[in-house]
């Protein structure tokens, strides 16, 4: 660990860190996998998902920029290039054929659960070791993505 800032011992900062990068491994697949959803769908709800998928992606862009940047404040590394997100991301692979719109968004509302189900277990291990700071990242994120989850949820039922 490198220094920090943070007056958390190093075993937490580690810790911490440990969970961030988790998220940022899933983070950096779920934006890829709606850039995927965004690129190619097709179908009468284009027009109304289309965009939405790119506000998603922005969206989720800035999260694991500061999930990352947080890392590194905490005296730790971000990682996160396509091959250690290969192999460390909880997110089920993305079938890349996939073009129907509302296959697209029950796609992408599994994959945000996945996402948000990792979301909640770190913020518990913050909430541990007494990191207001990541909590508080943790929870706007969760919250933000929740809503996302809905309006997915909410476009299936029928």
């Amino acid at each position: 660990m490198y220094r920090s800032p943070s007056p958390l011992p190093e075993k937490a900062r580690a810790a911490i860190t440990d969970s961030l990068n988790e998220r940022l491994a899933d983070g950096l697949d779920l934006h890829s996998q709606i850039k995927v959803a965004h690129w190619n769908i097709k179908g009468p709800q284009f027009a109304a998902l289309h965009p939405l998928f790119e506000t998603f992606a922005v969206s989720l862009a800035t999260h694991n920029d500061s999930i990352a940047e947080r890392a590194v404040t905490l005296g730790g590394k971000a990682y996160g290039t396509s091959r250690h997100v290969g192999k460390t991301s909880r997110l089920p692979e993305y079938p890349q054929d996939t073009t129907r719109d509302m296959e697209h968004v029950k796609l992408l509302a599994e994959r945000i659960e996945v996402y948000l189900d990792g979301l909640r277990k770190s913020r518990a291990l913050f909430i541990e070791h007494g990191d207001t700071d990541s909590e508080g990242l943790a929870t706007d994120i969760i919250t933000e993505f929740e809503k996302h989850a809905w309006f997915l949820r909410a476009s299936l039922e029928g």
